[in-house]
């Protein structure tokens, strides 16, 4: 596995695979319903991975699976226009060829869920800061080749 590239940070976000999809489609991230403030914290080259609680937006299934993981291209946080008044910010990430994993093997391993019971609980943020060791457990899981 890839280890921390200097100075970047690692990052969950959260969303709907049906939303993550479209994003890594696009080349592109969103946050928090769309919020500029979250995508400022994010830095190029710093490592993100989405974690998708369910299939679709508000979905009652309970997926709980990463779905992308990839690092963020040099360029700040823009708008888009996707119609119907909804102009969300967005910033652009290289995409990594890798497999959907679920959480649930990963509990025990991961800092961020310390095998608690409330290991969900930072998921409500939208956006975390999680450790080198955390991304590169996740990309293991996900078989994905971070940039050394």
């Amino acid at each position: 596995m890839a280890s921390q590239i200097m100075g970047s940070r690692n990052w969950i976000a959260v969303a709907s695979a049906e939303h993550v999809r479209i994003g890594r489609a696009g080349g592109f991230m969103q946050v928090c319903h769309g919020k500029a403030a979250p995508l400022r914290r994010i830095r190029p080259g710093d490592r993100v991975a989405y974690y998708s609680p369910s299939e679709v937006f508000r979905g009652k299934d309970k997926l709980q699976q990463f779905t992308a993981i990839g690092t963020v291209r040099e360029g700040v946080p823009y708008q888009f226009d996707m119609g119907g008044g909804f102009v969300p910010f967005r910033r652009d990430v290289d995409w990594l060829k890798a497999e959907e994993a679920p959480i649930q093997p990963l509990l025990d391993v991961l800092d961020f869920t310390g095998g608690t019971r409330n290991w969900g609980y930072q998921l409500r943020f939208g956006l975390f800061e999680v450790s080198g060791h955390d991304l590169d457990r996740i990309a293991g899981a996900m078989k994905a080749a971070l940039p050394a």
